[in-house]
Parts: structure tokens; C-alpha cells; sequence
């Protein structure tokens, strides 16, 4: 067996006994912790990967996909109104090619003016197929929305689509009421002033207790800072607020955009963090129950360190594909902002 292949093996029979011989508990070991940056740390940045095709407008959030040997990102972009969603393709996930939007600006609607949609019950396994789950007969998707213009303006809101063809470039069909607002009976001390971007996984084990899972980011009047919440649901469409407190915070900058990845027994929550240090940079956390999370302690994931993302380096999306991992982050520098790729083995 190639050294490598016996490394990895190595690893991943290591990380499967300690996760084991852990089951049940709410704290993450060092060891397994460290092990994990091991596996999935990405030391060589590959550079921008994707622009869209009006230069002149801001993109963001990927969220990428596998469907019939091909990879896809939807993202957001911004042009000075306010989001909307698009879709792009790609053969090797490193040269991409925007579709078309998936959904758009309208008239007179709760979220006339933003719609930044993140697709949900993407496959979590940890080298996996990245496939996405339909459930009900539909594709699925929660996005931040609201009607005031301007960049992440006035009250924002998540609300839930779907359709029935996942990879085209059509506009995607939206339930008339949010999911969750600032503004609900039970809204919590931290997220009563505005929430943010938003994350679905399936829970096919029900270790929270549930078979759909919630994380987003939100922001409190008494709390001027972002933390990663947590929600609940039976059946994508009826959803509730699952514990008094966020799952992730720093009470101080931002914590956001969380991306799930299963490893074995074990959860890894990608996201990041910004302002309770200088810039913006990428961190994870560990769980063995999707609900208390053990936070890394050590070393950015991803920090600024090129002109391309010398101002932010944030909003992660990371899959291992063919023994490499390949991890998606929103750059902002010198080319504006973009789409960047780091990886685990230099591919230049």
C-alpha cells in the first residue's frame, strides 16, 4: 500500500476508536481535536476560482454540490440592492461557469430586496458523494430574506424553497412565510434584532433528537455581536427554536456561516469567525451530538495572508474529493470579492 494511502488509513482508524471510545460524551478531546485539524487543514491557497460574470458586483456563501458527475455552487451576489442567488457549474471544481440566477429581486414581498439562499440536506459524510437529498419529492433551500435595499439592510429574516429540478437555472418556488423572524413570540436574547445566513442537514441518526437540523447566524439587541443558533424540525417545514443559548459564540465580533461534515461519530462545524481578533478567518468545532460543540483552540483553518484575500478570508464551504480537500472561502482584496480556493496538497 503507497504511504500515503497507509497514512490515511492510519488516521482514519485512530479517529474512529477515539470518537468511539468518546460516544456519549459532550466534550471533545484534544487529541481527537488536533487530529481533526490534521485532517483537514488546506496550507496551500490555490487563488480565486470563480468571479462573476459582472466583475462589478459582489459575490458570496458557497455552497457546493455533486449531480450526475458534476459539481455545482449556488451563491449570492449583491449589486447594490440586495441579494439575490445564483448557480454555477464546474467539471473539476476548479474552473467554474455561472448558469443563472435561481432566484430574484420582486415586487411588493416580504423579501423583495434580498434572497440569499444556501441549499439544504447536502450529504455530510466526510469524502462522500456531496449529493443532496430531495425529500418530499423536492429539492430544498432556506435563505436570508428581507425588503429594505442595501447590504445585509433593515430586518432580515430566513425563509424556505424549493423545486423539483436542482441544477437548473430557474427560479426557485418560495413559501409565503419565514421560518423565523426577530420579531417571533420566542425569539431569543441573542437573535431579536436580525439573523443571517442559514444551514439544513439531515440528521439520518437523530442524534439531536430530530431528523432535520437548523444552524444560523444571528444578532441581539442586548447581544451586538453574531453567534450560531440552533433550530429543529420533524419535517423541513415546520421548524423550532432548540436551546436557550447559541451553540457558538465569542460575545464579541462574529460567528457565522456553519458548514457540517461527519466524520464516523464525530461532527465537524466549519465557520468563521471575525472581529473578536483583527479580520476575518476561518475556525471549526467538534461534536459527538450536533448540539454541544467542543471549539478549536489552535491555528486559522484559513487567515489572510495574499493580496487576493489581504481584508477577508471567511464563509466557508469544504469537501474532500479524491484523497485532497479542497476548501471554498469568500475572499475580499485586491480582485475584489470572490470565490478562493486553499487546499491540502498543492495543485499548482
Amino acid at each position: 500500500m503507497p504511504l500515503k494511502k497507509l497514512l490515511l488509513s492510519i488516521w482514519v482508524t485512530t479517529l474512529i476508536v477515539q470518537c468511539t471510545s468518546n460516544k456519549g460524551s459532550k466534550i471533545v478531546s484534544e487529541e481527537v481535536m488536533q487530529s481533526v485539524f490534521e485532517e483537514v487543514k488546506t496550507p496551500y491557497k490555490y487563488g480565486v476560482v470563480f468571479r462573476h460574470p459582472d466583475s462589478t458586483k459582489m459575490i458570496d456563501s458557497p455552497t457546493v454540490f455533486r449531480e450526475n458527475d458534476l459539481w455545482y455552487m449556488t451563491y449570492i451576489v449583491f449589486d447594490g440592492q440586495g441579494y439575490e442567488t445564483w448557480i454555477a457549474e464546474s467539471a473539476d471544481l476548479l474552473s467554474w461557469e455561472s448558469k443563472g440566477r435561481i432566484m430574484s429581486f420582486t415586487n411588493d414581498t416580504w423579501d423583495a430586496n434580498q434572497k440569499a439562499g444556501y441549499v439544504s440536506l447536502v450529504n455530510t459524510e466526510w469524502g462522500g458523494d456531496y449529493s443532496v437529498e430531495k425529500y418530499q419529492n423536492k429539492y430544498w433551500m432556506t435563505y436570508l430574506g428581507g425588503n429594505s435595499t442595501g447590504y445585509e439592510a433593515g430586518t432580515l429574516k430566513i425563509g424556505l424553497a424549493y423545486t423539483e429540478n436542482l441544477t437548473a437555472a430557474t427560479e426557485w418556488s418560495r413559501s409565503e412565510t419565514t421560518l423565523f423572524s426577530p420579531d417571533d413570540v420566542d425569539v431569543r436574547w441573542f437573535e431579536n434584532k436580525t439573523i443571517y445566513k442559514s444551514l439544513v442537514i439531515r440528521d439520518s441518526e437523530a442524534v439531536s433528537g430530530y431528523p432535520f437540523v437548523m444552524y444560523y447566524n444571528a444578532k441581539g439587541d442586548t447581544a451586538n455581536y453574531e453567534s450560531i443558533a440552533m433550530a429543529v424540525s420533524e419535517d423541513m417545514v415546520n421548524w423550532k427554536r432548540f436551546g436557550e443559548d447559541p451553540v457558538i459564540t465569542r460575545y464579541a465580533g462574529i460567528c457565522g456561516d456553519a458548514q457540517i461534515a461527519k466524520m464516523d461519530d464525530l461532527y465537524v462545524m466549519f465557520y468563521f469567525g471575525a472581529f473578536w481578533k483583527p479580520g476575518a478567518f476561518e475556525r471549526f468545532a467538534c461534536s459527538y451530538d450536533l448540539v454541544h460543540w467542543t471549539d478549536w483552540q489552535g491555528e486559522d483553518l484559513i487567515a489572510p495572508s495574499e493580496p487576493f484575500d489581504q481584508k477577508y478570508a471567511h464563509k466557508p464551504w469544504v469537501i474532500k474529493w479524491d484523497g485532497i480537500v479542497y476548501h471554498f472561502y469568500n475572499a475580499v482584496g485586491d480582485q475584489g470579492r470572490v470565490i478562493a480556493l486553499a487546499t491540502s496538497e498543492e495543485l499548482k
